[in-house]
């Protein structure tokens, strides 16, 4: 099916940016969207805002304006806020605006309780629902070029416009299966996490941590730990400054000195030049740290009492997704059943599941600790 070129309205002007919220001021369902680059860059330059309710879409042009109390309103105000795969729409609109969008609707996470897959793309979702096929064809164009083409403006238009009409058909479904609150506390969860940046939790997301012993660990986490805050500070990509394969090396090596360090591969010279001695203070630190101020040692996945834990754990949790007919991840991702399964081994208090998720998992998590610990 052909698609109808949008409507849509160019804002570069303050008022006409305040002109705009005051005509979609009075709907239930605003969608949003973002364009931006983040080539050589940690935050997003914003090149893009969207937004719209009805089959006129709104792009304003953040290099011209800059946001207003209006826009603000609109973000923070009582109507429900569309948007697909959130994540790094939020980083910019708590850039540009200042304030991230709320109450917040993620089609995507809306998709994955319905059966589907949760990583599900824009094109595809609008398609599953419409029947109507979107051009792709600007998806990486550089949006920062002034004037954008009619097909970028197009482009970006038809994705806000097409947001509604998706939304309109998923809470549908979403309410026959009882599952709308579901998707309010998801959501919520996602712009709560948006307000706080984990940069103390980065080094867990390493996959090898456990070939690292305890001191290894910690020098691992103290240098993931500058590495986010410095590339926040110069704003720069984190594999400009240096990448987790790098740090988990040094990490492993633990050098003690310049020539140890320059040792390491993958180690070149202006590294050791101009980051060395921040590197060598942090390995010493971790030297340093008294033995009950370490890391737990993080047990191997492939071997006993680590792999049949996780196995239980994720059968517990695959089950209950057949009988939902949800994705899995979307109950329990991996990275949280592997923390449950080292709590359980250090006898620690379980972070078990909350609001929905507990209702449905809590039970058999427990259950599946025990008889698999016996």
């Amino acid at each position: 099916m052909s698609i109808v070129p949008p409507s849509y309205r160019w804002i570069d002007t303050p008022q006409a940016l305040d002109d705009a919220c005051a005509n979609v001021a009075h709907a239930d369902v605003i969608a949003l969207d973002t364009e931006f680059f983040r080539e050589n860059s940690f935050y997003p330059v914003p090149a893009l805002v969207q937004f719209a309710y009805d089959d006129t879409a709104y792009l304003v042009d953040p290099l011209a304006v800059e946001c207003t109390v209006a826009f603000q309103d609109l973000l923070t105000g009582p109507a429900v806020k569309l948007l697909h795969a959130s994540s790094e729409d939020l980083d910019v609109f708590q850039r540009w605006a200042g304030a991230l969008p709320s109450p917040l609707i993620d089609t995507q996470i809306a998709q994955g309780f319905l059966g589907d897959n949760p990583g599900m793309g824009y094109q595809k979702l609008v398609a599953h629902w419409t029947g109507e096929v979107l051009p792709k064809e600007e998806t990486r164009s550089n949006w920062l070029e002034r004037p954008l083409s009619q097909a970028q403006c197009e482009y970006a238009a038809l994705d806000v416009i097409y947001l509604v009409k998706v939304w309109a058909q998923q809470k549908v479904q979403l309410e026959s299966l009882g599952r709308l609150a579901w998707i309010a506390q998801e959501c919520q969860a996602v712009v709560e996490q948006a307000h706080t940046e984990n940069a103390d939790q980065w080094f867990i997301r390493q996959r090898l941590l456990w070939r690292l012993t305890p001191r290894q660990i910690e020098a691992y986490r103290l240098m993931t730990l500058w590495r986010e805050a410095e590339t926040r500070r110069r704003n720069l990509p984190r594999n400009w400054l240096v990448g987790d394969k790098l740090l988990f090396a040094i990490a492993e090596a633990m050098p003690k000195n310049r020539y140890e360090l320059a040792a390491v591969e993958g180690v070149k010279p202006p590294l050791v030049k101009k980051e060395g001695d921040t590197l060598l203070a942090l390995v010493r630190q971790a030297y340093e740290a008294a033995p009950e101020a370490l890391p737990h040692a993080w047990p191997d996945p492939a071997r006993p009492p680590f792999k049949p834990l996780f196995k239980a754990l994720k059968k517990a949790v695959v089950t209950q997704a057949d009988i939902l007919g949800v994705a899995p991840e979307m109950l329990m991702r991996r990275r949280d059943i592997e923390r449950l399964v080292m709590q359980s081994m250090a006898d620690e208090p379980l972070a078990l599941p909350k609001g929905w998720r507990g209702e449905y998992l809590n039970e058999r998590i427990q259950e599946a600790l025990k008889e698999n610990r016996q």
